[in-house]
């Protein structure tokens, strides 16, 4: 009897290690990617809603590629500065916001020669509904 009960609790304890794994995700239920899978996936969605051709998937996808270097120096930066406890002053927070518009403004007229006009025009829409479904979750993480 007690070699019975042993070797059920051993078999189902193997029965837990043969399990798939799952991909790790965080918080909200996504995936972890990496910033080149998220910057493909990105590329992926915009030429299927878009209907971009070959010549624009490629001039979008260095837009793209920049953006996510650029954000991941920002993220670098950030964390840098987190860890060392200094919080930004005023004048460097200006500074910085007015580097993020220059850099808005500079990837909205590099689309906009990329793009058809109506193209355009959905990419902005896509923008705009993007940026409502973040409020959307950082209120309701709030």
């Amino acid at each position: 009897m007690k070699k019975l009960i042993i070797a059920l609790i051993f078999g189902m304890g193997l029965t837990g290690f043969a399990q798939e794994t799952t991909p790790q995700q965080n918080k909200s239920g996504m995936e972890k990617m990496t910033p080149e899978q998220r910057q493909q996936k990105h590329l992926a969605y915009l030429t299927k809603e878009l209907t971009l051709d070959a010549k624009q998937q490629e001039a979008v996808g260095k837009i793209l590629a920049e953006k996510s270097a650029k954000a991941q120096e920002l993220k670098t930066q950030k964390n840098a500065r987190k860890s060392s406890g200094k919080k930004m002053t005023d004048e460097e927070r200006t500074a910085f916001r007015t580097k993020m518009q220059a850099e808005k403004a500079d990837t909205e007229a590099r689309m906009k020669t990329i793009l058809s006009a109506d193209q355009y025009q959905k990419w902005l829409t896509i923008r705009e509904e993007n940026k409502e479904k973040m409020r959307q979750r950082r209120s309701r993480n709030n």
